[in-house]
């Protein structure tokens, strides 16, 4: 199965649907999903000479926001929807 990279165009394609004054965050780490704000975007080279555009995280302390919210892990299928526990009758303490 060959992998093909998302390229500028597919992310400009995908981010022109949204409001331009719409913060951008990195979603991180499937197996304890976190949000990061985004800092910078840096254009560079791989290891081929080929052109490779880095979405980089910030350095500063609050750069990590907290827990991915569920809804954005469902839709990335990093998780599957969760439901609550079916609610039970409350067990009541006998007198004995």
């Amino acid at each position: 199965m060959t992998r093909t990279d998302m390229t500028v165009g597919d992310l400009i394609d995908l981010l022109s649907t949204c409001d331009r004054s719409t913060p951008v965050r990195l979603a991180m780490n499937p197996f304890f999903p976190m949000a990061h704000r985004v800092e910078q975007v840096v254009l560079s080279a791989d290891e081929t000479g080929q052109p490779v555009v880095y979405i980089a995280e910030g350095r500063e302390a609050d750069t990590q926001l907290g827990h991915l919210p569920p809804e954005v892990a469902v839709a990335l299928a990093w998780q599957g929807p969760v439901q609550a526990p079916p609610i039970r009758p409350r067990r009541r303490a006998s007198g004995k």
